[in-house]
């Protein structure tokens, strides 16, 4: 294990997974702070970085449904689609959330949002293509370091529902 992923154990998201006995892997890599002036999302560099398919890496987007803020957990090489998460979520309209909100809510920081153990529980809508995999791959909570883990258990310890919220 990398230095980098022996630090990444100390994430509340790893934390959580550790004392759950939850089976997952951490999936560490040198997050290139330019890859953003490249064009490319924090997925979509975790996704190249761990040599993953893109389908099954999934980021980690809050949103504001009717005033409510909630975590929406898409594939990288996907768009959220609002109107879905609105109506998965029970609402009527949803916007993406200021992303100092974002941060406030979860602990985290933008580009390391876990799904996993945020500060304040939010309401989760995972894309439901997730549970075509053995396993797939979310924020542990710091930029450069995923975790792999079964869907089940994510949407599991999220306490999410599954939906299709995610657009090609």
């Amino acid at each position: 294990m990398s230095k980098k992923a022996k630090d990444a154990v100390g994430t509340p998201a790893t934390v959580l997974l550790t004392a759950q006995k939850v089976p997952h892997t951490i999936r560490a890599y040198e997050h290139d702070p330019r890859a953003h002036e490249r064009g490319l999302s924090y997925g979509e560099e975790a996704a190249l970085a761990l040599g993953v398919e893109a389908e099954r890496v999934f980021k980690t987007l809050v949103a504001d449904v009717d005033g409510a803020l909630t975590v929406a957990v898409v594939p990288v090489d996907a768009h959220l689609d609002l109107k879905a998460l609105a109506a998965a979520a029970g609402g009527k309209k949803a916007a993406m959330a200021d992303p100092a909100a974002a941060e406030r809510a979860t602990g985290y920081v933008v580009g390391g949002i876990s799904p996993l153990a945020q500060r304040k529980r939010l309401a989760t809508v995972v894309d439901e293509s997730a549970l075509a995999f053995d396993s797939v791959l979310v924020s542990a909570g710091r930029r450069g370091v995923d975790v792999e883990l079964a869907p089940a258990d994510l949407v599991r310890l999220t306490g999410a529902r599954t939906a299709s919220i995610a657009r090609h």
